[in-house]
């Protein structure tokens, strides 16, 4: 326990807990870092009158076309160079024309996030407020951020520290980022605005948040309805075989019909128009 040091012939004035951050940043205290995680979102949410969102969920690793294509270039470029030619550069390019066929992703994020934040700004009437939200890093997420920007509009960015720093990106909307310490807390700030969920190319983090909101939705543990698109059909028919779930018996024929794939961000745009016109615009 600290002891208050003498100043002056006089005892020094005692810390209080809450705001010893000693205390705070200890494992005794961790109840209270995930009840601030909880009650400190709610806050500024309500504040700023956040109440729904349309959420972006992809891979931090999707880089903007025009990126990915100058990075193509200049691997190819320098194999031409070379008399010969190493493994490591043989898997760079190879690597990066994958990065160049993932990028349209990128810009169809972009996208459908202006568009959607568009309709936003055009139907919002002060009580009601959607508004796009990622989880605030770079690719699909920064992409989100950007469309939304583009439109003139805000944007939600909820942001997780990680052992391998994950930068917030440049177009989340500074009073609407957040920065997470724990996983299952962000993921509740993901789910509890949401009234849409728009699924782009992703790794084990993107699986992890999209199978968890299913399941949640297919066990019925919440009453809202909620429509999920998973968008690229190439990526996804190759990473994942859901239908071969229903197959098996693993889920239920009825189950596949918890989303829905799209190509193209204006046919994805019209769907969550409707959906969201129909199930939560009052």
């Amino acid at each position: 326990m600290a002891t208050a040091k003498k100043k002056n012939g006089k005892p020094a004035p005692l810390t209080k807990a809450y705001i010893n951050p000693d205390f705070i940043a200890s494992p005794a205290a961790r109840n209270l870092r995930v009840l601030a995680e909880m009650t400190e979102p709610a806050d500024r949410f309500r504040r700023l009158r956040i109440w729904d969102t349309v959420v972006f969920f992809g891979s931090a690793r999707i880089m903007p076309q025009r990126a990915a294509a100058k990075r193509l270039r200049q691997l190819k470029a320098e194999m031409r160079r070379r008399i010969r030619v190493s493994p490591k550069l043989t898997r760079d390019l190879e690597q990066a024309q994958r990065d160049w066929e993932l990028s349209r992703y990128y810009e169809d994020a972009a996208l459908l996030s202006e568009k959607l934040t568009r309709w936003f700004l055009k139907i919002e009437n002060g009580q009601r407020r959607f508004r796009v939200a990622t989880g605030g890093g770079p690719g699909i997420m920064e992409a989100a951020n950007k469309g939304a920007r583009k439109a003139g509009g805000d944007s939600v960015g909820l942001n997780i520290s990680l052992p391998l720093e994950q930068p917030p990106n440049k177009y989340q909307t500074r009073e609407l980022s957040f920065e997470f310490h724990y996983f299952f807390i962000r993921k509740f700030w993901f789910f509890y605005l949401a009234k849409a969920l728009v699924i782009f190319p992703g790794g084990f983090g993107t699986l992890d948040e999209f199978f968890e909101i299913l399941t949640i939705i297919q066990t019925g543990k919440s009453k809202k309805h909620m429509p999920v698109v998973l968008f690229g059909t190439e990526y996804w028919d190759r990473v994942l075989n859901i239908p071969e779930m229903a197959r098996w018996g693993m889920i239920s024929p009825s189950d596949l019909k918890l989303f829905r794939t799209f190509d193209d961000a204006d046919e994805a745009f019209e769907y969550l128009k409707r959906e969201i016109t129909k199930y939560h615009w009052r």
